[in-house]
């Protein structure tokens, strides 16, 4: 069994006879429960899943003081759940795309904790569209195979998992993700598994990104180091840090700096850009402050400009993120990049606005990955922008240096506007006359006249 789905379920664990016991009120549930999720972490799986249910007490009085209480309330929970399932299909793609679900509606309404562990689909269909359409034949548009992709601050592993579907499930070898959140850790490897993502398939790591402490990455030797053929990443914005002088010596960083205790925005982009493969692309979320900060960051900004690897800067509308409402812009970096120019694009206000954040919509997103991948460049929205030109602003990044969101004004025609003003009085004049005609008629009082110097205004 392990061979061909790779991982084993005793009957009495499956959902069938859970939902069974709670139909019957059972009250061995709570017991079998338990010994569920502790099988389920040690023994169904070849790989380890030590933890995965870390976060669920079963003996929390939220549930019940008493043990028959608790007992209770999950047998009516279950049955519930059981009731509703009937109605739907129960294929790894319905219950992963209910999960996944479940799991944006509760970032919604997290507020600002949600950004621990949530990337907008919208947001994730964008940056998994741009690694993955360089992964195409330019001739055919068939798609290449992607060894592998990381996503070193993965949260739910919603852009992982948006990567795996664009790629489908043969086109792409393993996904790694790395969480130093203990609860999202697990939501992620739940969210995997619920996509029928085989435990073969990928690998997820709890730990601290910053400090590296991932043996898979930090290889001996730093010639065998793991590679990337896409790197795709949400960090949190401007996090702090603490700078010490192993990180000045780390691999990753010593070539360009360390960035500001304040905001370890280069720190992760230096770190997933380190394990990017030769012709791999990486996308990255970040705030607009990393375009034009001062500093330590803008030595780090203009080397990386400077060596070619930054590709392209596209500028998203703000309030898009339950964490935050600032703006935020994705950084598409390559090793070996073609073109010599950088293509920047400003989406910020191609948007719908929505009652607590704004949205992308499909024509939105479709704008954006398409002017990508052709490189297209249309006024007030993208243009192609030289090394030279980017060298004459001291390599500031700010996309409103390099397009003008401002409307053209309108040329006025100030003799047809006048012959205008001097038709319509003449229209006044002559409606009055006519109008004061009926009122003598009637032996009503006259409307004040305008000017009637123009005989032929008299009727």
């Amino acid at each position: 069994m392990r061979l061909k789905v790779h991982y084993v379920i005793k009957p009495q664990f499956l959902w069938g006879s859970i939902a069974e016991m709670a139909r019957t009120q059972d009250g061995e549930l709570l017991h079998t429960l338990q010994k569920a999720f502790d099988y389920i972490e040690n023994e169904s799986f070849a790989s380890t899943f030590q933890g995965l249910f870390s976060e669920i007490n079963l003996n929390s009085e939220k549930l019940g003081k008493q043990y028959t209480d608790r007992n209770a309330k999950l047998c009516t929970i279950i049955t519930k759940i059981a009731e509703g399932l009937k109605e739907f299909s129960t294929d790894s793609d319905t219950l992963g795309d209910a999960y996944e679900y479940l799991i944006g509606q509760f970032a919604a309404g997290s507020g600002k904790k949600a950004g621990e562990f949530y990337t907008p689909q919208q947001i994730s269909t964008i940056l998994s569209a741009i690694v993955t359409l360089d992964s195409q034949e330019p001739a055919t548009g068939k798609k290449r195979y992607l060894e592998n992709v990381l996503d070193f601050a993965c949260g739910s592993g919603s852009l992982l998992l948006n990567v795996r579907k664009k790629m489908g499930a043969h086109g792409i070898g393993k996904i790694y993700g790395q969480e130093s959140n203990i609860t999202t850790y697990n939501l992620a490897r739940m969210n995997m598994l619920l996509h029928g993502v085989k435990d073969s398939e990928f690998e997820i790591f709890h730990g601290d990104t910053l400090l590296n402490d991932w043996d898979m990455l930090r290889e001996a030797n730093p010639a065998k180091k793991r590679q990337f053929d896409a790197v795709v990443a949400n960090p949190p914005f401007s996090y702090r840090w603490e700078l010490t002088d192993a990180l000045g010596d780390d691999v990753r960083f010593k070539n360009y700096g360390l960035a500001p205790k304040s905001a370890a925005d280069f720190a992760f982009l230096l770190h997933g850009f380190h394990y990017l493969a030769k012709e791999g692309t990486m996308a990255i979320i970040l705030p607009h402050g990393v375009l034009f900060r001062g500093g330590v960051e803008e030595r780090i900004r203009t080397k990386l400009l400077k060596d070619g690897h930054i590709d392209t800067v596209i500028g998203l509308p703000a309030n898009l993120f339950f964490s935050t409402g600032i703006p935020v812009c994705i950084l598409v970096l390559k090793k070996c990049k073609k073109p010599d120019d950088i293509l920047f694009i400003n989406a910020s206000k191609h948007f719908e606005k929505g009652k607590r954040q704004n949205r992308l919509r499909e024509d939105d997103i479709e704008k954006i990955v398409d002017t990508y991948q052709f490189r297209c460049e249309e006024l007030r929205y993208s243009r192609r922008v030289t090394m030279e030109e980017i060298e004459t602003n001291g390599y500031n990044l700010n996309i409103s240096r390099y397009i003008s969101t401002a409307q053209e004004e309108v040329e006025v025609d100030l003799q047809a506007v006048n012959s205008e003003l001097v038709e319509i009085e003449q229209k006044i004049v002559y409606a009055t006359r006519k109008h004061n005609e009926f009122l003598k008629e009637l032996g009503l009082p006259f409307l004040p006249m305008g000017d009637s110097s123009n005989s032929y205004l008299k009727p």
